[in-house]
């Protein structure tokens, strides 16, 4: 057996000892003894393979398939292949999930020699690089290996192979050895007593459920990002519309990422005492005015049952509020959407949220509920490889499955609609034909609108059907609620339904949003 042949079936077969069941395999010549390590360990029903040509759309495969807590592997040739990992693991890196990027490499006297397909690996995916010595023997080749996937959040294994890159032969490695000890992952949440008033806010955000255990139920009100449990309805509105002064906390408590709402870092900047949950240097504490920092959760000291009861009124009346707007608004628009699809998936189901207006939709209209699991991007809350986490977060789930997304989130990943295994996943397409988020921003005044069409709303014109039809997957168009419904309540494999809206009213509706809930808290 090759050298090359027998270190990769020695790191596939340590991967499954260490728990890995999915493997993304991105074509190549210098991982070929990965490829063919990885394929007949599939053959031996291992694990499972998933073959994808764009190795951007694979990063992201891989970082679906891990979000739950389960390392997951993706692997590619040597050069710019490897670059293209790079935002999947800058996700995987600001949200701790355990995404194995395992890149072939060039032996390192091919560096700086004008080799084909040559560049310097060492660190080029912004993490430490964990570089297996070429033609280790098993011990080492092991030893790396588990050290990859004891690595909180993502690692990067990097293999120089030298040909013959074949195999001879389907000789496997034995692995009932105990030299070696698979890792082990548990996240342990620890509580100690707290000096925290009585009059504390909860502020929970992000899609690691074991992070926040116990948070949601400390007894103090809880405004949560649609990624994390529980939490009021329509809490950030409250936020954003600005806190009457009954509302007003003495404390806050933030958990995890907490970024998405500016009236979350507004009141966080504002309050005098605020304690933030979270892990190593990732503090949730974008306005850097946390007042304590800690890795454990405090217990509540008590809880002013007044105060409490002032903020589930406050929520009841604003969710009539809203929904008395929404009514009244012509269909669609995304809150419409984001209430409607909320409300209508199965229960069990998975909802995975792009970037944007979506996520931002469901956390102003959506309905909070327990039976749904709710995933998003929010590490760095970028666009890229929506399509592709939805799919490993799909397939990892193994039931009905959904994510709603706008047009630009879905071209940017159509790519990873070249899937291999397709699972029961219906894809929402709010298509407003360009940019809708930037008309919510500071350059959609209507002062920048002479070139806001040109520079930010960017229309496109793209023909969804005809895309979809181009691979292959089934497409629909829905022009009502009860279309949109029936549309989701029979998932089967990979489908896409696109929901038409404009751009035009969007920034008004806003403030009609905004509006309502200030006139709520002025009764």
């Amino acid at each position: 057996m090759n050298g090359a042949t027998a270190q990769a079936r020695l790191i596939v077969d340590e991967l499954v000892r260490n728990g890995v069941r999915h493997a993304v395999l991105c074509p190549g010549s210098r991982n070929a003894p990965l490829s063919f390590a990885l394929h007949q360990a599939e053959q031996k029903g291992l694990l499972t393979v998933h073959v994808r040509i764009d190795e951007r759309s694979a990063g992201f495969l891989a970082l679906g398939l891990a979000k739950t807590g389960t390392p997951a592997v993706v692997t590619c040739t040597s050069g710019t292949a490897v670059v293209n990992l790079h935002p999947a693991v800058v996700e995987a890196q600001l949200t701790g999930v355990p995404l194995v990027a395992l890149t072939a490499d060039r032996p390192v006297d091919l560096y700086r020699t004008g080799a084909s397909q040559t560049i310097d690996q060492y660190d080029v995916l912004g993490i430490p690089t964990l570089h297996m010595p070429e033609g280790a023997d098993e011990p080492t080749t092991r030893s790396l290996v588990c050290r990859a996937i004891a690595t909180h959040g993502p690692s990067h294994v990097n293999v120089p192979f030298r040909p013959p890159l074949t195999p001879s032969d389907d000789a496997w490695p034995s692995s009932d050895r105990d030299v070696w000890t698979a890792t082990d992952r548990t996240f342990a949440v620890e509580t100690r007593p707290s000096d925290l008033p009585a009059r504390t806010l909860v502020l929970l955000g992000d899609d690691r459920p074991e992070r926040l255990a116990g948070a949601a139920e400390l007894g103090w009100p809880v405004i949560a990002e649609p990624t994390a449990p529980g939490g009021l309805r329509h809490g950030s509105l409250l936020l954003n519309a600005g806190l009457p002064e009954h509302l007003r906390p003495d404390a806050v408590l933030v958990v995890g990422r907490v970024t998405l709402s500016r009236g979350q870092q507004s009141l966080v900047r504002d309050t005098p005492v605020v304690h933030a949950v979270g892990e190593q240097a990732l503090w949730p504490d974008v306005p850097f005015s946390a007042s304590r920092a800690s890795t454990w959760l405090p217990e509540p000291a008590e809880v002013d049952g007044e105060w409490s009861q002032a903020w589930q009124s406050a929520v009841k009346n604003v969710s009539e509020a809203v929904d008395d707007l929404l009514d009244a608004e012509p269909w669609p628009t995304g809150l419409h959407v984001a209430r409607t699809l909320t409300r209508a998936v199965p229960a069990g189901s998975l909802l995975f949220v792009g970037s944007s207006n979506p996520i931002r939709d469901v956390d102003f209209a959506g309905e909070r509920r327990a039976d749904v699991t709710v995933h998003a991007n929010r590490g760095a809350a970028g666009i890229d490889g929506s399509v592709s986490t939805a799919i490993g977060l799909a397939v990892e789930h193994g039931g009905p499955a959904y994510a709603l997304m706008g047009d630009l989130t879905f071209l940017h990943d159509s790519n990873g609609l070249l899937a291999d295994h397709r699972p029961d996943l219906t894809i929402v397409v709010l298509n407003d034909d360009g940019g809708g988020i930037f008309s919510l921003l500071e350059q959609g005044a209507p002062k920048y609108e002479r070139g806001f069409e040109r520079i930010f709303g960017t229309p496109h014109g793209t023909d969804l059907t005809a895309l979809c039809a181009g691979y292959r997957i089934p497409h629909s168009t829905v022009d009502g609620e009860e279309e949109l419904r029936s549309a989701l309540a029979a998932p089967g494999g990979l489908q896409v339904v696109e929901v038409q809206a404009k751009r035009d009213e969007l920034r008004a509706l806003h403030e009609r949003l905004k509006s309502t809930v200030s006139t709520v808290f002025s009764r």
